[in-house]
């Protein structure tokens, strides 16, 4: 019998445990798509208890636990830390089968070195002892991901957010890149009136931009959307239940914004055609910056309205949608294609069936300027568990090339959470391992190892430019035939005529001449306007 979780976990073969422990294990974590609150990482936040750290805003341990019976009071009620942490212990001994099981102890074991097993009778001692680690300075938020070797995190982060912790970040020299991903979901929420309203009125002060109509709206998200690029952005995010690829007119997505704006409820059909023309103006806008788009889809949100009442959003109450994806999902791909405007794209999916239709859609759109440039994504909240890797990774493989593959990410908001990419490390060696012992690939570790090293790091680091330095960004003002350059932090720069040399374009334009040594383009030109 194995031991449990000893150092060969989820290793089934020697060459899987050759894989791991010599091309995988010690690598950097790229976590390119995470839910890290950036203040707390700004701040080098200390967590007041293990409760704070583990429990706090996890829904996945929270929704193990109501299934187990466990009272509100004790997940996000009024308990005590201790009442909750042990509610969770208690919870334990009957998640066999569940990834929590397998977490919890790799967390346990990597964040504390604690390889106690955890249960109601554990749960003091274990309770005490990472609470005294807690203490000391290396387990802040940034002590952890130091921990954990991180390299690079991107967050989730609204059009209106000022970005300013990623900046400290930055200025701090903090080893582990921050780097904000633009989540534009709240312009497309256009089913409540009086909240789209609200929201915009915020994006018209934030960007300096009178909104007044549909074409002034996507002029605001540009000023921002080149802002987030100043900070070192390198993605989007959009989570949406499908696909919309209605067609539509730009009279008729005028006429959509007025009705919305003006508080009168819309149509579906209405809906659906302004959800349309946003992810069109989202892809244009990602292309030209050369940011990768992602696509989270396929969830059924808040389905437990009582409960989202007295609770709210993002607490355990979503699920897994069935919806038909595949028609307007390669609609919306074509017309970006037919422009020259389609990205980097990843493709996330909730519902396994989907696997096999996201596999082969992606590749119908790769044209060979970038590899894997559309691409299947890893296996995503319900699926991020040894059999929902698994299939998507064999679905990837067999219709596609695994080898191009960007690896894992968390999802999440914990800052113990990086156990997961050990998780997935192991499993894609054991996958590659069983190839190579079955006679389906060569005995050549130096080639099945790059190919381990390419997917856990190198994949994700070229794929998503984490190579090229910062964009030297400028911001312009124009103050008569002047152009006075001021960095992010708005401190002065020499100053340039606006007709010297070659054209400069000010305003809400592209600036395609001023270019630094990895050709980046200056896309944060600013008036006095905003």
């Amino acid at each position: 019998m194995k031991a449990f979780m000893d150092q060969n976990f989820l290793l089934q073969t020697e060459t899987a445990q050759k894989l791991y422990h010599e091309s995988a294990k010690h690598l950097p974590i790229i976590d390119y798509h995470c839910h890290l609150n950036p203040r707390e990482v700004a701040e080098d936040h200390r967590f007041r208890s293990i409760t704070e750290l583990w429990l706090g805003g996890d829904h996945y341990k929270w929704r193990a636990m109501r299934i187990c019976g466990t009272p509100e009071r004790c997940i996000t009620g009024d308990a005590s830390d201790y009442e909750k942490w042990l509610a969770f212990a208690t919870t334990m001994p009957k998640l066999i089968g569940n990834p929590l099981y397998h977490w919890t102890h790799l967390e346990l074991k990597t964040a504390f070195g604690i390889d106690k097993i955890l249960n109601p009778k554990t749960a003091r001692e274990i309770y005490e002892e990472c609470n005294e680690k807690l203490q000391q300075p290396e387990y802040s938020a940034r002590g952890l991901m130091r921990r954990y070797n991180v390299e690079v995190v991107c967050t989730t982060d609204d059009p209106i957010d000022s970005l300013e912790h990623h900046i400290k970040c930055r200025d701090d020299k903090f080893e582990c890149k921050v780097l904000p991903t633009w989540r534009p979901d709240k312009a497309m929420a256009v089913e409540s009136p009086a909240a789209f309203k609200a929201y915009i009125d915020r994006l018209a002060e934030v960007s300096g931009v009178e909104i007044r109509s549909f074409t002034t709206l996507i002029d605001a998200l540009e000023v921002r959307h080149r802002y987030f690029e100043s900070v070192g952005c390198r993605l989007s995010d959009h989570g949406i239940e499908e696909f919309y690829a209605e067609d539509y007119t730009q009279q008729e997505i005028e006429q959509i914004f007025a009705k919305v704006y003006g508080g009168t409820q819309l149509t579906d059909e209405e809906i659906r055609k302004y959800k349309s023309a946003m992810l069109v103006e989202f892809g244009v806008m990602d292309h030209k910056t050369g940011w990768t788009q992602q696509f989270h889809f396929g969830v059924i949100r808040n389905n437990n309205s009582r409960k989202m009442a007295s609770i709210g959003v993002d607490t355990g109450f979503d699920s897994i949608g069935d919806f038909t994806l595949a028609k307007n999902m390669a609609k919306y791909l074509d017309r970006l294609d037919q422009q020259n405007a389609l990205t980097k794209t990843i493709l996330y999916n909730l519902n396994p069936k989907d696997n096999e239709v996201l596999a082969t859609m992606a590749y119908t759109f790769n044209d060979g300027t970038c590899p894997g440039k559309i691409q299947l994504g890893s296996g995503w909240w319900f699926l991020d568990q040894e059999d929902g890797m698994k299939k998507q990774m064999n679905a990837l493989s067999s219709l596609g090339l695994l080898s191009r593959f960007v690896g894992m990410l968390t999802d999440s908001r914990s800052f113990i959470s990086y156990p997961r990419h050990e998780y997935f490390r192991r499993i894609l060696c054991n996958l590659i391992g069983d190839w190579v012992e079955n006679g389906e690939y060569p005995e050549d570790f130096a080639a099945a190892g790059g190919l381990v090293r390419d997917i856990c790091y190198q994949n994700a680091v070229k794929y998503f430019r984490l190579e090229d330095e910062k964009p030297f960004c400028i911001f312009f003002e124009i103050r008569g035939v002047n152009v006075s350059l001021r960095d992010h932090k708005g401190k002065n720069g020499v100053s340039k005529s606006a007709h010297a040399g070659k054209p400069y374009i000010i305003g809400k334009h592209r600036c395609p001449h001023m270019v630094h040594q990895h050709k980046h383009h200056c896309d944060n030109m600013k008036t006095d306007g905003g």
